[in-house]
C-alpha cells in the first residue's frame, strides 16, 4: 500500500471521524478550540435524519488518543488543519457537503472550501471570527492586553482558567453544558492549549475571506462575548460567494449547546429542512 494511503488511513482513525444516519446529501460538523464531536450531541438526533454526519476531532481534542499527532510548529496557522480537514473528506470520499463549522473552524472551513471548492456546496459558520484583537477600523471583540491575558492565564494556572473561559462562553443559564465544555477543555493536553490558543487568539485571516466563492450562512448568537456581531456582518460584506447572517436568539458562544432547537430551526430554514 502506498505511503500516502496508509496516512489517510491512519487519519480517518486517529481523528474519530465517524458518519452517522443515512440521507443523501453529507453534512460535516467540525468542533472548535477546545471541544471534542460531543458539542454536537444534542443536534446529531436531528440531523442525522435528513444528512448522512461526519464529526470527528481535531488532533488537538483530548478525545483523540495518540498525543503526538498534535505538532505545535505544524498547527501555528489555520492552513495545516484545512489540509487536515481536506484528507478526511478526500479519504472518506465527500464531495459538494455542507460543512458546519464552530469558532476556529469557520475560518478553517473557508481556506479549505478555497483550495478545494469542489468539496463544499454550503458553510455554515457558527460564532466564526478571522480575527479577535481590535485593530484600526476592524472590531474583533479584544484589545491586544487582554488577549495577552488570557494567554497568559493558559500558561499559568490552566486548570482554573478552564472552568473560568467555560462560565464565559457557555450561557450560564445552561450549567450542564458549562460542565461538559470544562470538562472537553480541560481533556486537552496543557501543552497543546498553549500555542493553540496563540494560534487562534493571534489569527488574522480577513485577507482569505474575499477568496471565499462557496456560499455562507454565518450564524451568530445575540451575545457573544467571544465574537461580537459586527463581526459576523464584516465577514457578510467581505466574502465572495453569496452569504447571509442568521441571528440565534441566546447568549454565548455555543448555540449548539444552550439553544439548539432554535440553531436547528436556523439549519431547517437555510438547508429546507424541518425538525
Amino acid at each position: 500500500m502506498p505511503k500516502m494511503m496508509i496516512l489517510q488511513t491512519s487519519l480517518q482513525a486517529a481523528m474519530n471521524a465517524r458518519i452517522i444516519g443515512s440521507g443523501s446529501e453529507t453534512m460535516v460538523l467540525a468542533h472548535g478550540f477546545g471541544g471534542d464531536q460531543s458539542v454536537w450531541d444534542k443536534i446529531l438526533p436531528y440531523l442525522t435524519q435528513h444528512y448522512q454526519v461526519v464529526v470527528f476531532d481535531w488532533t488537538f481534542s483530548g478525545a483523540v488518543k495518540d498525543p503526538n499527532l498534535f505538532d505545535p510548529l505544524k498547527y501555528s496557522s489555520y492552513d495545516a488543519f484545512a489540509s487536515d480537514l481536506i484528507a478526511l473528506m478526500d479519504e472518506l470520499d465527500l464531495k459538494s457537503s455542507v460543512f458546519v463549522g464552530h469558532s476556529m473552524s469557520g475560518v478553517i472551513g473557508c481556506i479549505a472550501s478555497i483550495k478545494r471548492p469542489e468539496l463544499f456546496n454550503r458553510l455554515i459558520l457558527v460564532g466564526a471570527s478571522p480575527r479577535y484583537i481590535n485593530i484600526d477600523d476592524y472590531e474583533g471583540g479584544f484589545e491586544e492586553e487582554a488577549i495577552d491575558n488570557i494567554l497568559s492565564n493558559i500558561e499559568s494556572d490552566y486548570e482554573n482558567w478552564t472552568s473560568s473561559f467555560a462560565r464565559l462562553v457557555v450561557d450560564n443559564k445552561d450549567p450542564q453544558s458549562v460542565e461538559n465544555f470544562a470538562k472537553c477543555l480541560k481533556r486537552m493536553n496543557h501543552e497543546f492549549a498553549v500555542p493553540l490558543s496563540k494560534t487562534v487568539f493571534r489569527s488574522d485571516e480577513r485577507d482569505i475571506l474575499e477568496k471565499v466563492t462557496t456560499p455562507c450562512t454565518i450564524v451568530q448568537t445575540t451575545n457573544d462575548i467571544v465574537v461580537p456581531d459586527s463581526v459576523a456582518y464584516y465577514m457578510q460584506k467581505k466574502i465572495k460567494g453569496k452569504s447571509t447572517v442568521e441571528i440565534v436568539k441566546t447568549d454565548g458562544h455555543f448555540p449548539q449547546l444552550t439553544a439548539h432547537l432554535e440553531f436547528l430551526d436556523v439549519l431547517g430554514g437555510v438547508l429546507g429542512f424541518e425538525i
